[in-house]
């Protein structure tokens, strides 16, 4: 069982309707969302905080920034937002190249160096001590513009938010996640771990 159960989707009609948004992007209301309507005010800021994060308003796609997600959760051990975050981006259109070689993507050829870019960034930013430093810098200002920084540091501070989340409350995941997982992460050992309803 998890730290605190979630609630039923019917709990708090104001954040049922602002959860629509994950239907589109994992094809189900996550539990997280689900135990955050303990406290609405929660709930609801969350929802509308991953949607200011996620709309594009430069040429960060959709697909990269579930990326950004995945390299971010990766690096932080949560196994539930790494399922979330690969499900995320193959709904987004992530080329299948990319899917399937995600964890080689400093050196496979689906991956341009922008992207490149972005993902370490993601993965320096993601550390603790954090580790962004000038080099970091200077490869982010190769490619991307200052507006379009903001938005990958969007993504990596919301994840740090849901990682911390869902590890420490040990967040049931979902079957539709699981399978995400497994077909993409499994392969490097990707398993439920905690999130597999034994928590505590």
């Amino acid at each position: 069982m998890p730290l605190v159960q979630p609630l039923n989707p019917e709990h708090d009609t104001e954040t049922k309707k602002l959860a629509e948004f994950f239907n589109e992007t994992l094809g189900f209301c996550p539990n997280s969302v689900l135990t955050m309507q303990h406290r609405p005010a929660i709930s609801k800021a969350f929802i509308n905080l991953n949607k200011a994060v996620m709309a594009n308003e430069g040429r960060v796609t959709s697909a990269l920034k579930r990326m950004i997600a995945w390299v971010s959760s990766n690096s932080t051990g949560c196994r539930y937002c790494q399922a979330h975050a690969i499900r995320a981006a193959e709904r987004y259109g992530a080329e299948q190249e990319q899917l399937d070689n995600i964890w080689e993507y400093r050196t496979h050829p689906a991956f341009s160096e922008a992207e490149r870019a972005a993902l370490d960034f993601s993965l320096v930013a993601s550390q603790v001590p954090n580790a962004v430093d000038a080099s970091i810098k200077e490869r982010l200002y190769t490619y991307w513009n200052e507006g379009e920084i903001v938005e990958m540091l969007g993504v990596i501070s919301l994840f740090g938010y849901l990682n911390r989340w869902n590890d420490s409350m040990g967040t049931s995941i979902e079957g539709g996640a699981v399978e995400s997982g497994e077909q993409y992460l499994g392969k490097h050992g990707w398993e439920k771990g905690k999130h597999g309803g034994g928590a505590y």
